[in-house]
């Protein structure tokens, strides 16, 4: 649970509003379990003021081949963050003052990171840390590129010092105190191939810096490599970018049901940020908006990342948070359904209806989750031999936080055209 700056601030977000988003989750979301700040990508790109611009490519000078703009790196090829985006990095090339910030809050810190070497580590020949004599040039695949940001090769894990390579990463990025890493461009799309050993290095690295670190896979993982990501990371996006589209949020059904195998402790498959409040401030994807969204649409998707047990993480920039959006994130008792159940599964989809179901341990209650995708407001049931219950039960609306009744063999409830509701199923 946590905050990711993308949605809202694409590739320019600033320490002031990463800080700014850290104080409101500390103030009004710690008390529920949201923890994780997490700065998206391209943290080292030389953005000018206010600059608007995303996936920004780097160019090449004529003379040299040098590649313009020169990203902040270090001596060992590593990227470091902007000075002029993230002040508090002026003169150290460090994230630990802002990440002690963060921690003094209570909350934990977290950074995206492209997979790969930077192109310009590769032209400077820069030495790989803990090698004798490797420079990048010479782990580095040139044909393994990111198709939409043109700042990093590919590492090849058969060279020698591949993965001292990525050892100096997670190292460096103990030091600054990171609690949770976003790997990019592990996959795409059908036909572009799953970067697995890359990702796997990455976890290698975690596991052998001395500091516990999520790995988070990105994006839209194949469903052939469930076994590999789950061994070698918390949670990873099933989709490409998701965007306040009810079509979009339709598809996340039946995404989330392909991947019911793999939800389990540790094991996270991820529909992508929550797109609540504003987005898109500074990009990445339309204008400057509040989410597009209905509030039906919205407690749609919230309830179904709570029921399906998806990682949430808010995308919006929370101090303009509205009431509504702020009652999203803080209804204790949906976000207990996404913190604290298991065996999260789609029971039926029909007729646009759908309903989900999961457990609660050490109980026989069970939760519910009602969801009409149809033009007009329906009825939605459940019989409770599908749910392994006989004889009567009690029925808790848990976004109202008010009891419905007492029911025998079934429950059914109105449920709002492209709306939601979840209940607590108790036996009487």
């Amino acid at each position: 649970m946590g905050w990711n700056s993308y949605n809202c601030y694409g590739a320019a977000v600033q320490e002031k509003e990463v800080k700014a988003n850290a104080d409101y989750m500390a103030e009004k979301l710690k008390n529920l379990g949201w923890e994780y700040v997490v700065i998206d990508y391209c943290w080292s790109y030389p953005h000018p003021p206010n600059s608007t611009q995303n996936n920004p490519p780097q160019f090449r000078l004529s003379k040299d081949n040098a590649p313009v703009p020169w990203l902040a790196m270090d001596e060992w090829g590593r990227l470091l963050p902007d000075p002029r985006k993230f002040p508090s990095t002026t003169g150290n090339g460090s994230y630990k003052q802002l990440s002690d910030y963060i921690h003094s809050l209570g909350l934990k810190f977290g950074i995206h990171v492209m997979r790969g070497i930077p192109r310009q580590a590769v032209w400077a020949k820069s030495p790989i840390k803990g090698t004798d004599g490797i420079t990048a040039d010479m782990i580095a695949d040139t044909t393994s590129i990111c198709p939409w940001l043109n700042q990093m090769y590919g590492v090849d894990m058969s060279k020698a010092g591949a993965q001292e390579y990525y050892n100096s990463l997670a190292e460096l990025y103990a030091e600054w105190g990171v609690d949770y890493i976003k790997i990019d461009d592990i996959d795409l799309k059908e036909g572009y191939p799953y970067r697995g050993s890359e990702a796997e290095a990455m976890h290698k690295a975690i596991l052998n810096c001395g500091r516990e670190m999520v790995l988070s896979l990105s994006l839209n993982m194949k469903l052939e490599n469930m076994e590999h990501v789950k061994s070698i990371s918390n949670l990873w996006r099933i989709s490409k970018d998701f965007w306040d589209d009810w079509n979009l949020l339709k598809n996340q059904f039946e995404l989330l049901d392909n991947w019911e195998a793999a939800r389990e402790p540790g094991n996270w498959p991820d529909a992508d940020m929550l797109q609540l409040g504003w987005i898109s401030r500074r990009g990445p994807h339309g204008p400057e908006r509040e989410s597009q969204f209905t509030k039906d649409e919205q407690i749609t998707h919230m309830t179904l990342w709570c029921i399906a047990k998806s990682p949430l993480m808010m995308g919006g920039d929370m101090p303009d948070n509205s009431s509504f959006v702020e009652k999203l994130l803080t209804a204790d008792e949906v976000l207990e359904a996404n913190q604290n159940s298991y065996d999260a599964r789609q029971l039926y989809r029909k007729d646009g209806h759908v309903v989900w179901t999961s457990k609660i341990p050490d109980s026989e209650d069970i939760y519910v989750a009602f969801f009409n995708l149809n033009e007009k407001t329906e009825t939605v049931s459940v019989d409770f031999k599908e749910l392994g219950l006989k004889g009567k039960c009690h029925v808790r609306d848990l976004w109202e936080k008010e009891d419905v009744g007492n029911f025998s063999k079934s429950f059914s409830h109105e449920v709002n055209s492209h709306g939601a509701q979840i209940f607590k199923i108790s036996k009487k």
